[in-house]
């Protein structure tokens, strides 16, 4: 292989890695009210499904809102009492408040279940007709 193709393979593999890095870095974004989680919207014939990374956050810390064409997820993620007076390390998921709001798409909808588990919060959004 000639000097300037492994350089820019090279060169090629650094973006990558970077740009790796970057998307790693922003799974959890920071926002004004402390910390955006991420969510997957998904749709099917009667209802919006919305699924939110909370790991760590407890059912009766989170708050919905749905009205205006968005749904506004709120609450707060706190660290467990044992080790608030552990020294860090390193701390990459992030603590304290947290909100997402998710445009919805056209239509109305009704708050018809939710539900907290293994770290995943789970939104269903009925059909009004």
């Amino acid at each position: 292989m000639s000097r300037p193709t492994a350089h820019l393979m090279w060169a090629d593999a650094l973006a990558l890695m970077s740009r790796a890095e970057q998307l790693r870095r922003g799974f959890f974004q920071p926002a004004a009210a402390g910390w955006e989680p991420p969510v997957d919207l998904l749709e099917t014939e009667g209802a919006l499904v919305i699924v939110v990374a909370l790991p760590g956050v407890t059912a009766g810390d989170v708050e919905l809102v749905v009205g205006g064409g968005e749904i506004a997820i709120q609450g707060l993620r706190r660290l467990p009492p044992a080790l608030r007076h552990a020294r860090v390390h390193r701390m990459e998921l992030p603590q304290g408040r947290f909100e997402r709001r998710v445009t919805l798409p056209p239509g109305t909808f009704e708050l018809s279940r939710r539900e907290l588990a293994d770290g995943c919060l789970t939104i269903v959004l009925r059909k009004v007709a």
